[in-house]
C-alpha cells in the first residue's frame, strides 16, 4: 500500500471518528424535558450536576439511607462508614450506614464484612 494511500485512509478515519452521534431516546419526553430528564424522573432520580466536571447524572435517593449496616448487601447502594471523621485503617472492625443516593462523588470509605475497605476520593 502507498504512504499516500495510508495517509488518505488514516485522514478519512479520522474525520468519521470526529462526527457526533445522536443520543439514542431513554423514553418518552414530558413538556420541558429531555429524554434522559424523563427517563431519570421516571426511576424516581434527579438530574443534577455532580462531581469536579459537573456533568449530569441521574441521582437515586435511596429508602434506606442512614439504616445501619455491616456490609453492601445489606443495602441498596454502598455500606459506607458511619463516622467519616474517625477513618480507621483498612481491615479494622467497623460499622457503616447506608448512603443515601446513587452519587458516586466525594471521599468515602466503604465498610464489607464488618471491616473498613480502602478510603476512595472520586472526583
Amino acid at each position: 500500500m502507498s504512504l499516500r494511500l495510508m495517509m488518505a485512509a488514516t485522514a478519512a478515519l479520522l474525520v468519521t471518528a470526529c462526527v457526533p452521534v445522536a443520543p439514542v431516546p431513554a423514553g418518552p419526553a414530558m413538556p420541558g424535558q429531555t429524554p434522559t430528564a424523563a427517563a431519570c424522573t421516571a426511576r424516581g432520580g434527579e438530574l443534577r450536576p455532580v462531581g469536579r466536571m459537573q456533568t449530569l447524572q441521574c441521582v437515586i435517593k435511596y429508602s434506606d439511607a442512614g439504616k445501619r449496616c455491616s456490609d453492601g448487601d445489606d443495602c441498596l447502594g454502598d455500606c459506607r462508614l458511619a463516622d467519616v471523621a474517625a477513618r480507621p485503617p483498612e481491615g479494622a472492625a467497623a460499622v457503616g450506614v447506608c448512603q443515601a443516593s446513587s452519587d458516586r462523588f466525594g471521599c468515602f470509605t466503604t465498610v464489607e464484612n464488618g471491616r473498613a475497605e480502602a478510603t476512595l476520593c472520586i472526583d
